[in-house]
């Protein structure tokens, strides 16, 4: 009795499946828990990112109780959900930075060897930085209600989803930072960027309140966009267009960026 060998278009067949690529270039559900995982054990980032901003909210929230806007909504429900996107975008902006550590810690390049795809790689930190952000949403709305916030369903809702949407933009602007910057230096950075785009951008000082100069200067930073679109449910103004091709101008000119320098990055590595 003899055995049949497989032939040699069988076994280059069987072969080629093997070296298949993945479906979706490795993207999968537990590649992201992994790498969600990984980013809720650090201390330090949700200290960083959901700590603060609650305490801000109690301390500059708290002090507006009893004031109303003009259309008969809480001052203090004004200053929760610009905190909500003051929250949101430092979460997506750290999440979306830390590449800057991957690379320095050589991260990277095992991930090069492995079947994950580029896109699918930068799927999942868009996606881990946006989970982030939501949890920063949840937190500071948390924190609003029980100092007293009432608003209606919603407006919950519809401030909330606007200012976890909007910050899509931070999570590009949070990889294109940690694509330009070295891991050492890429924090140093963020903290006071994204200070100074909050202070001059609506969140912590209204755009109405601010000089005829800084409040023209105020509608091309990339928070004015969010912001807007956060608080127009509350403050039943309506989306701006300026607004909106800011939110769109801010989210392209990031993403282009971050595809650059990844490009570049990948090209070396």
């Amino acid at each position: 009795m003899t055995t049949a060998l497989p032939t040699t278009a069988t076994a280059d067949r069987a072969g080629s499946d093997q070296r298949r690529p993945p479906a979706l270039g490795g993207f999968s559900p537990a590649v992201l828990r992994f790498e969600l995982r990984r980013v809720l054990r650090n201390r330090r980032t949700l200290a960083f990112t959901l700590f603060m901003p609650a305490v801000f909210f109690l301390i500059f929230g708290l002090p507006q109780q009893g004031q109303q806007l003009p259309n008969g909504s809480q001052v203090i429900a004004y200053v929760m959900v610009s905190l909500a996107v003051y929250a949101a975008m430092v979460a997506t902006t750290s999440a979306g930075a830390a590449v800057a550590t991957e690379r320095a810690l050589g991260w990277s390049r095992q991930l090069r060897l492995t079947p994950l795809r580029p896109v699918a790689y930068v799927a999942v930190k868009v996606l881990t930085a946006m989970v982030l952000g939501f949890v920063a949403v949840c937190v500071e709305y948390g924190v609003g209600a029980a100092a007293g916030v009432r608003m209606p369903a919603d407006v919950w809702l519809l401030t909330g989803l606007g200012a976890w949407l909007g910050s899509l933009v931070f999570a590009a602007f949070g990889l294109f930072v940690g694509y330009l910057f070295p891991a050492e230096n890429v924090m140093q950075f963020i903290g006071p960027i994204l200070a100074v785009f909050a202070m001059f951008g609506g969140l912590f000082v209204p755009i109405e309140v601010l000089p005829d100069v800084l409040a023209d200067v105020a509608r091309f930073t990339p928070v004015y966009g969010v912001g807007e679109l956060a608080r127009a449910p509350l403050t039943g103004d309506g989306v701006s267009m300026g607004a909106l091709v800011n939110l769109v101008v801010w989210t392209v000119v990031f993403a282009v960026g971050a595809t650059r320098l990844f490009r570049r990055d990948t090209a070396r590595v």
